[in-house]
């Protein structure tokens, strides 16, 4: 979650990182969104080769079945767009309910900034990048035939989810030294409770203390190895 009061207050900066991919920097926090080692790879390597695609090879979703994806930090909507693309290049397309809680919208001149990183790669993925972003908020939004986003500007402490709901879940808040009350035990109860059995949570940290806090709340966790940069990533696991 990007909990910041105003673009003006923030003084975001948009930085290319060591991919050639963009990330933001807030100096209030002293914080990026995504790592300097390669925004893309590291969403990439957590996100979507971590967590998404073995949920996809698996396969069996279907309208009446879809695959539920919470996601912790919309941020740029790079794991978004990222999970998208992978879904369109999956051997058999699913259908994706994909929720994203916000509570700091980026300003149109920021998107506007990170858009040709999407160009770049193929003028479908930077018309669905902008289009995410221009998606009205707290409505589900059909961005394709199977994929819809819904957008929800509401604090995660406090924001009503579904009780065994999700099948996969992307922690993508800032660090816990920058947030901390947002990587409690309750936090992760919370998130338990609104997983469905079996589902996955996947973050890029790594951190001791993160890690009991998710089996305290019920979780099973395992270390993978993290992308460049860094040595570890968690993925967990709800028992089914």
């Amino acid at each position: 979650m990007h909990e910041l009061s105003s673009f003006e207050e923030a003084k975001i900066e948009v930085r290319t990182t060591a991919d050639g991919s963009p990330t933001l920097y807030v100096p209030a926090l002293d914080e990026h969104y995504h790592s300097t080692h390669g925004a893309r790879q590291e969403s990439q390597h957590v996100f979507i080769a971590a967590g998404l695609k073995p949920l996809l090879a698996a396969g069996g979703t279907t309208y009446a079945q879809p695959l539920r994806v919470l996601e912790v930090g919309l941020g740029t909507g790079l794991n978004a767009i990222l999970t998208l693309e992978a879904n369109q290049g999956a051997p058999t397309e699913s259908f994706l309910e994909y929720d994203g809680l916000e509570t700091f919208p980026l300003p149109p001149a920021v998107v506007a900034a990170l858009r040709p990183e999407w160009d770049q790669r193929g003028e479908w993925l930077g018309r669905h990048f902008a289009y995410l972003h221009t998606v009205p908020w707290d409505v589900p939004v059909e961005m394709t035939p199977w994929f819809t986003v819904w957008k929800r500007p509401q604090p995660l402490q406090t924001v009503a989810l579904p009780a065994s709901y999700y099948n996969l879940i992307y922690f993508d808040a800032f660090a816990p030294e920058k947030q901390p009350e947002l990587w409690t035990e309750a936090v992760f109860a919370k998130l338990y409770t609104a997983a469905a059995p079996g589902a996955v949570l996947v973050s890029y940290c790594a951190q001791g203390q993160f890690r009991r806090n998710l089996r305290a709340a019920g979780w099973l966790t395992e270390k993978l190895p993290g992308p460049p940069g860094k040595r570890e990533m968690t993925r967990a696991r709800k028992p089914a």
